[in-house]
């Protein structure tokens, strides 16, 4: 067991975990923040999608020693005051079919919008999401989305 200590969510937190405890289940196990879903177990699919210092990393596959000191952020703290441009899109295009995806897609697309330092093309858009799977098959709702929010954030050529 590892005394492992990092900024959850905007807040300084302590775990007590075996350093190559997938992050996701101390997410959902000891923090009880269980928006960030398991799905493949592989880091595959993407519903397990969260942020580590900004970038989108795949929890279920990330030992949570590699956070120690580190910043962790999930789908709960996106937005939290007014929501971020990715979830309000989200809204409005009536993205989710069951939803269990979501949280993954809606993370993945916030650090490809929030990281992106020139505008992006469609193509760019779709390829940056292409790694998070949808088993309801709404692609084409997740895409007008995240190119709406592009354009909202001014990421979109």
């Amino acid at each position: 067991m590892k005394n492992i200590s990092f900024e959850f969510n905007g807040q300084q937190i302590g775990v007590e975990a075996p350093g190559d405890t997938p992050l996701l289940w101390v997410i959902r196990e000891e923090l009880r923040a269980t928006g960030t879903k398991f799905g493949c177990g592989r880091g595959l699919c993407g519903s397990c999608t969260v942020h580590l210092n900004g970038q989108a990393v795949r929890s279920c596959v990330m030992p949570v020693s590699a956070c120690h000191q580190q910043k962790v952020r999930t789908i709960e703290d996106l937005g939290e005051q007014q929501g971020h441009p990715v979830q309000k899109a989200w809204v409005k295009h009536s993205v989710p079919q069951c939803g269990y995806c979501q949280s993954g897609q809606v993370m993945q697309a916030a650090s490809l919008l929030d990281n992106a330092t020139t505008p992006m093309t469609e193509s760019e858009l779709v390829d940056g999401m292409s790694n998070n799977l949808c088993r309801c098959g709404t692609y084409h709702k997740i895409k007008d989305a995240v190119v709406e929010a592009a354009k909202n954030m001014g990421k979109l050529k």
